[in-house]
């Protein structure tokens, strides 16, 4: 009864539809032939809406049961576990960091003295200490000796020397700045040894070639590390010799940095005093004075663009003659470049400088310790100094330098032989054994070679050589300037205990001017070139203690460096030296 009622209900729901789909199909047809025909739209209401009904039905189960004589009953499985145990003689080891091996300790000492002796009685003694006050503040102290009683067999006059200095300073140094004081003596003897061979014995025994210098400095630095002002320097020297010369010089000087954009714009100041007198000329006439104020502005700048570097500057200088109330201005380019070509294998640089040097009595000293306080003192204009180069390295273990300049300078100081006062001489240094100091517009183009080679961490060699070519404009050459010089260096050390050097030293011919009674006129002499040959050995017997052995030219060539002055021939030095704690 309910199967029937059930289809029942089926057949009346799907004749609704049936007939509701007919509706709709008739609908269709007449809206798209009234579109065609281009007749109006009709509204068609639906009286009674489509109201359906859910029925009853099966649900579908999700495991159906099959019955198939095919189909075989399952077996049940029982699993276990068989252990059986296993013999192992491993044993894992325990892990342990590895360490890199530290170097040991070096162990440093704040002082330290050498003293050496050898032939022609020569003695050489050093002594340093370095005091720590507290963790920002130092004394040091140094001493330097060095002296030859002499013993040159064709000199008849005393050839000995003696040079010792003494010089102190205290360093401080904080975050924020760092400077230091400090001042030094020095005592030096030597003796126009250097006559020609034309004396008699009763004049060579009336020559007093004893000659003496003393010089007293005072020195202060001091740099800021958060300030425009970057650095500044400051020197007072009081230098004589014992024939009343006198020479006095005070020379400061300062940097500032400015920032400028990205680049960095430095700007200097200097000024530099000298005054002296003489207490004769060479004729031996009048007294001699001399002085000389120049002030210097040097503006710069920086300009680094990856492997490009260039500094752009110039220096303003004036020059005042407190002698003779004469005043002189200049302008010298301090311009100079270079380019990382190929890293640091190829590094061309160019540049040109100039500069005002204040000539003085004292540095000319230490160059020529035979000359003669008879000559005034006159700044050397350097207009100009021309230069380009290329430097870098070969190999990441030998590097090189290669270099050509021309130089135009004018007043440049120039050493040559003074005359002797035939029959007149009184003094020591008038009997053709000294040197005078002349000034000449020189023009100089100058080729210069360097490379240096380590080897590896012990062995390491260098080598050099400059050649020159000078014009000179009032004088015949460019007197005692040599026109070739080269160098040779080496240091090696094997183990701990032991090293050793050589340096080889090679010095042009040389050109002077020659005017004794012998001659009707001046005569222009050439001075041998020569070698000079050196080595050194040093061993460290312990921490504290070492010795050495110097050897000095080997070779026993009594050559000349200046005129009629011939050097020492071979030389030994063997000496000690100790550390220690002050």
């Amino acid at each position: 009864m309910n199967d029937y009622i059930n289809n029942k209900s089926i057949v009346r729901s799907c004749s609704r539809v049936l007939l509701l789909g007919m509706i709709g199909l008739v609908g269709t047809f007449t809206a798209q032939a009234q579109e065609k025909e281009g007749v109006g739209t009709e509204v068609v209401n639906v009286v009674k809406a489509f109201d359906p009904t859910v029925n009853t039905a099966s649900k579908i189960r999700k495991m159906p049961v099959i019955s198939d004589s095919l189909t075989t009953t399952r077996k049940k499985i029982d699993y276990t576990i068989f252990s059986v145990p296993v013999a192992s003689t491993f044993t894992p080891a325990k892990g342990k960091a590895t360490g890199l091996k530290k170097a040991p300790r070096e162990e440093l000492f704040n002082s330290y003295v050498s003293l050496a002796l050898g032939n022609y009685t020569a003695a050489d003694l050093d002594a340093y200490t370095s005091l720590t006050i507290n963790r920002d503040q130092s004394f040091d102290v140094s001493l330097h000796h060095n002296s030859s009683q002499g013993g040159l067999d064709e000199v008849n006059l005393d050839d000995r020397y003696f040079d010792t200095g003494l010089e102190a300073a205290y360093r401080m140094k904080d975050n924020y700045m760092n400077w230091s004081a400090g001042g030094a003596i020095k005592h030096q003897i030597y003796n126009w040894y250097g006559i020609p061979d034309i004396f008699t014995e009763a004049e060579i025994d009336g020559i007093e070639e004893r000659q003496a210098y003393f010089t007293a400095e005072l020195e202060g630095e001091i740099g800021f590390e958060r300030s425009f002002l970057k650095e500044a320097t400051v020197l007072i020297r009081r230098f004589q010799d014992r024939l009343e010369t006198g020479e006095n010089r005070a020379k400061i000087h300062a940097n500032m940095e400015l920032p400028v954009s990205t680049e960095k714009f430095t700007l200097g100041f200097g000024v530099d005093y000298l005054n002296g007198s003489l207490a004769r000329n060479y004729a031996n006439t009048d007294d001699l004075a001399y002085g000389n104020l120049i002030t210097e502005v040097n503006p710069s700048l920086e300009i680094l663009q990856e492997d490009l570097t260039i500094n752009l500057g110039a220096a303003l200088v004036y020059n005042f003659d407190t002698e003779n109330s004469d005043h002189d201005f200049f302008i010298y380019p301090r311009v100079n470049a270079s380019y990382k070509l190929i890293e640091e294998y190829i590094i061309p640089y160019a540049g040109v400088e100039g500069a005002l040097k204040q000539t003085n009595f004292h540095d000319l000293v230490q160059q020529n310790p035979f000359l003669s306080p008879t000559r005034e003192m006159n700044p050397a204009d350097m207009q100009y100094n021309a230069f380009v180069g290329v430097k870098g390295r070969i190999f990441s273990n030998l590097g090189y330098n290669l270099k050509g300049s021309y130089n135009a300078s004018n007043n440049m100081p120039l050493f040559r032989s003074n005359p002797e006062q035939a029959g007149q001489a009184t003094l020591g240094y008038e009997y053709g054994n000294s040197f005078g100091v002349v000034y000449d517009d020189v023009k100089t183009l100058a080729i210069a070679a360097e490379m240096n080679l380590e080897v590896n961490r012990n062995f390491s060699l260098g080598l050099k050589g400059e050649v020159f070519d000078y014009n000179t404009q009032n004088e015949v050459a460019a007197w005692n300037i040599p026109t070739v010089t080269g160098g040779l260096m080496m240091d090696y050390t094997l183990g701990e205990k032991w090293r050793a050097g050589a340096n080889i030293f090679f010095v042009g011919e040389r050109e002077d001017l020659i005017d004794n009674r012998t001659l009707l006129d001046p005569q222009v002499v050439t001075v041998d070139s020569y070698f000079d040959i050196n080595a050194r050995l040093s061993y460290q017997v312990s921490k504290p203690l070492g010795a050495f052995l110097r050897l000095n030219n080997i070779s026993n060539n009594e050559y000349a460096r200046w005129n009629n002055f011939p050097v020492q021939g071979f030389q030994v030095l063997a000496g000690a030296s100790y550390k220690f704690d002050l």
